[in-house]
């Protein structure tokens, strides 16, 4: 990649700049692969804790029980090589880019799951239901507005 006289990169990667992510919590659930969740959570997933490390517990005061939250998860599992897939997994259906679909595989793998606070345990969140998988980072908690 080349820099110009101005510091901008020119090329492929011209604007595109490093991010870091840190996961805020982890989740906790029944569902221990693939194969046993749901793909949307509105089609039979379990409640999940959501295990917020110490040091954002901060970010927690405000929250209340039966707050619709949305829960950004990084699919750690996922295979950031897939670009096309077959939606919902069906061998029928032509192949799709993953932008057009909910599919977990993706190059930047982020979960998006739209939840009920259930309950509140010190820095633990009973949410759900939602189709992540037991031990799934979590990244961020945003409220529906």
């Amino acid at each position: 990649m080349a820099s110009r006289e101005d510091g901008n990169q020119t090329g492929s990667r011209a604007g595109a700049s490093a991010i870091t992510l840190r996961a805020i919590g982890v989740l906790r659930s029944t569902l221990r692969s693939r194969s046993e969740a749901p793909r949307q959570g509105d089609e039979g997933a379990p409640d999940a804790w959501l295990e917020v490390e110490a040091w954002a517990a901060p970010a927690l005061e405000g929250l209340a029980v039966g707050d619709e939250l949305l829960i950004l998860t990084w699919f750690d599992r996922s295979d950031r090589a897939v670009l096309r897939v077959r939606p919902r997994g069906d061998a029928g259906a032509a192949l799709t880019g993953v932008f057009a679909t909910r599919s977990p595989d993706r190059p930047n793998p982020l979960g998006l799951h739209p939840v009920t606070l259930r309950a509140i345990d010190g820095t633990r969140l009973l949410v759900g239901p939602i189709e992540a998988l037991d031990g799934t980072p979590v990244v961020d908690v945003k409220p529906v507005i």
